[in-house]
Formats: structure tokens, sequence, C-alpha cells
């Protein structure tokens, strides 16, 4: 296997840009590079400047490419079409100029992606891993949703020529094991990919290492994250927002939790995966002091079981 490790700005608390803890954009780019990694996720839309020049100059002076960018938004409402489509605009004109990563020889897409996750309802950020608790959309609300990330990936491959990778998210309306079998039938292949992430199909009752298999031919790009056992059981067990388990300690560093990196290793093996990686522990950026440790180690873990 040919597969490159990289970072995201989640690992330190990145997820909303209105929460006013976050660390600044620079110590998150500084910090990944110290830790050994090649390259990082843009995160949420707007953390790191969208302008050229001072974004460049940052990535550059920390050897760092981008791997990915996010749209982490609200893809069910009608109204929020338009903002959908100017933040594809925005992100990908930006990283479409920024320095590439290399292409495997196998890797289906060339990085960057737009990886693309519905977020921001309550009614289903408090069922985060609750499928028999989690409402439905009806056929109208499903039609939109499938409509926006239409929009969104034609125009980042029409414009730009950048893949859109559809991502379940734990607490979003694409979670679970229905939902994603759904949008897989209903967005195909030459439209968009599917970026699984190993912890949020742990997180919502999935064994990761089959469902990397069972979507081999759709996987264009995986997230790695790993689960404290102890915490997930009491944090299911509450009424609790998503990132609130994580602000809880849910996510540990990769090695140190529940999830079999053999196993899926050895799927990813089995399904001839190449091309990119990103390492996640999303947590409250308060609790911030580990997340240098946490990440290399994380990258240190993946080197000693045949990653790179």
């Amino acid at each position: 296997m040919s597969i490159h490790i990289t970072s995201a700005p989640c690992c330190w608390g990145v997820d909303d840009v209105k929460n006013p803890h976050l660390p600044s954009w620079k110590q998150v780019l500084g910090e990944a590079s110290q830790a050994g990694y090649k390259g990082i996720e843009l995160g949420p839309y707007g953390y790191i400047p969208l302008d050229i020049e001072t974004a460049s100059q940052e990535l550059n002076q920390n050897s760092l490419s981008i791997v990915a960018g996010t749209i982490f938004d609200d893809l069910v409402s009608p109204e929020n079409g338009a903002n959908l489509i100017r933040q594809t605009h925005e992100i990908c004109g930006l990283i479409r100029q920024l320095p590439k990563l290399p292409t495997e020889a196998g890797q289906r897409f060339a990085a960057p992606y737009l990886v693309v996750m519905d977020w921001g309802h309550d009614e289903r950020d408090y069922a985060a891993g609750h499928s028999d608790m989690a409402p439905r959309l009806n056929a109208e609300q499903w039609a939109t949703l499938v409509g926006h990330i239409r929009q969104i990936a034609e125009l980042s491959w029409r414009e730009y020529g950048i893949r859109t990778v559809i991502h379940p998210h734990a607490g979003g309306y694409i979670e679970f094991a229905d939902e994603i079998e759904q949008i897989m039938r209903d967005i195909p292949h030459e439209v968009a990919g599917l970026c699984l992430d190993t912890g949020h199909t742990y997180y919502s009752g999935m064994d990761p290492a089959e469902w990397l298999r069972q979507y081999a031919d759709r996987l264009d790009y995986v997230h790695f994250k790993d689960i404290d056992r102890a915490v997930f059981d009491r944090v299911m067990g509450k009424r609790i927002r998503f990132f609130e388990a994580c602000g809880e300690g849910v996510m540990c560093s990769i090695g140190k939790g529940v999830l079999d990196y053999d196993g899926i290793k050895q799927a990813l093996a089995d399904i001839g995966y190449q091309g990119y990686i990103t390492v996640e522990q999303e947590r409250d950026p308060r609790n911030s002091g580990s997340v240098l440790d946490d990440v290399t180690a994380s990258l240190n873990f993946l080197k000693g079981v045949g990653f790179h």
C-alpha cells in the first residue's frame, strides 16, 4: 500500500469557527508540521484564511500541503443552497491554486478533495450514535439534501477539477447504515465519492473494516479516529450532543482506543486502497494541552503498523 497520513484542525478542537476558544490557525499548522505531518485539511470554512498569499506563505513555511477542504453545514434546508454554492466556489478556488500532494498509482482522484458533511440539526445532534432514536428525513427533505450534494460535486469538478467526497458524520442526517446506503444509491460514483471515517462508523454502530470493504468501489478518501470505550459507553447513556461527547474525551489518539487497526489495515490492503488518510481527534479546544503529544502519537502508531 502507498498511503500517506495527514492531519486536520479538528484535532485542535477546531470545528466551529465561531467558538471563542479556538487556537490560532498558525499554531495549528506549526504543530502539525512539528508532529511530522506533510498534509492537513483546510478545516471549517473560514478558519484558515481563504486568501491565497496568506495561506500559501504559512503552508510553505511549515512544509504542509492541503489534502482537503470542508463544507460542514446544513445540507437539508432549501434556503441554505446559495451559501453552499458560495462556499464551494471560495474553498475550491483556493485549494486548486495550492501546491499539490503527490498522487499514487492506483489512487482514483488526486488530492485535494472537497469533503461534504451535513450538520446543524439539534434533533439529530442529540441522537448521534442512536439509530433507533434518530428521526429520518422525509422524501422531500432527502431530495433537497441530495440535490445540494449534486450541485456542490458537479460544480467542484466542472469548474475546479476538485473531487467531492461525501462524509457520513455522527449527529448529521447522513450517519447510519440506511442513510449511507441510500446516499450511495442516489448519488453515483461519477458524481461524488465516499469518505468513510473509522471513528464515526464505530460511533454509529457499524464495523469500520466491514464498511471499508463494502464500499471499496466508492471509497476515494478515508478518515481515521479512535474511541475510548469507557467514555463511549458513558456518553451513550446520556442525552448529549456529539461535540459535547468529544469534549468529554470520547475520541483518543490512534492506537489507544477500541478500534481494531490491524483489521482496518488489512481491509485497506485487501481492497487495494491507495492515497491519503487523515487522522482526526475531535475535542473541546479548551482541552488542547495534549494535542501535540496526541497527534504525534497517532502518527507514530500508524507508522509502527506499516503506514507512512
